[in-house]
């Protein structure tokens, strides 16, 4: 059996585009793996229960009776320091946790909004 004249150039051709809508469409096209998916799915989540729990470590301040002092050394701080003041507080500690969540006390301090930060 013999083959049409094109068949070699119509399959090296087919076989480039195919390459190169793999290319465009992961580097523009939005494509991505599985496990790139999973990952950007997980940062996500944990940013929106981060966000979540904004409120309740605000409400956790609020309801401190030490709060005034509290919040005169987080005042005093800048940076690291004043994050690592926020989780020595208690307040950005999830409910059911043993240790404070550096993110959630970062988005704490942005909730309390204080003069400097």
């Amino acid at each position: 059996m013999t083959f049409p004249e094109w068949t070699k150039p119509g399959l090296y051709g087919a076989l480039a585009g195919a390459i190169a809508v793999s290319i465009i469409g992961f580097t523009w096209g939005g494509w991505m793996t599985g496990d790139s998916a999973k990952t950007m799915a997980k940062e996500t989540a944990s940013q929106e229960v981060t966000l979540a729990m904004v409120p309740v470590c605000l409400n956790l301040s609020a309801s401190d009776p030490t709060r005034t002092e509290k919040l005169a050394n987080l005042q005093d701080l800048s940076g690291f320091g004043r994050r690592n003041a926020m989780m020595e507080t208690g307040w950005a500690t999830r409910p059911g946790a043993d240790a404070p969540d550096r993110d959630l006390a970062d988005a704490c301090l942005a909730g309390l909004e204080l003069d400097g930060s």
